[in-house]
């Protein structure tokens, strides 16, 4: 997606995309929503947002080459070895279409963001 979404939803932000970035962010999206049943869904920063207690948890987009994750600072700090093998930055992680998601990482980030806002962070990646 070149220009900045203008979509109301999630479900219309995703059919914006061609297929392949589709599957990859409806994937994501059931991912997220796995990890964080509590979580609910809404678009902010023109982009898929889940929000939890108030706060934002995770963002997450789809690219024209990636797909990217946004778990805040801290849930990439709280990865960063893990995430070597992609792009990222300071609060982003590129997963690069064509390849699959590494499902359980992402899962243990968001499950880690999740702890992060209720209060129960123990400040350390969690273990497999």
């Amino acid at each position: 997606m070149a220009n900045r979404s203008t979509a109301n939803s999630i479900d219309e932000y995703i059919a914006a995309f061609p297929p392949e970035t589709q599957k990859a962010l409806a994937e994501l999206r059931a991912l997220i929503k796995a990890s964080a049943p509590d979580a609910t869904e809404t678009i902010s920063y023109a982009i898929p947002t889940f929000d939890l207690n108030g706060h934002h948890l995770v963002h997450f987009a789809g690219y024209e080459r990636h797909v990217g994750l946004y778990p805040a600072p801290s849930g990439v700090e709280a990865f960063k070895e893990e995430l070597k093998p992609y792009k990222s930055g300071k609060g982003s992680a590129q997963f690069p279409l064509g390849q699959p998601l590494p499902t359980d990482l992402i899962r243990r980030i968001v499950e880690f963001r999740v702890e992060e806002n209720t209060g129960k962070a123990s400040g350390r990646a969690p273990r497999n």
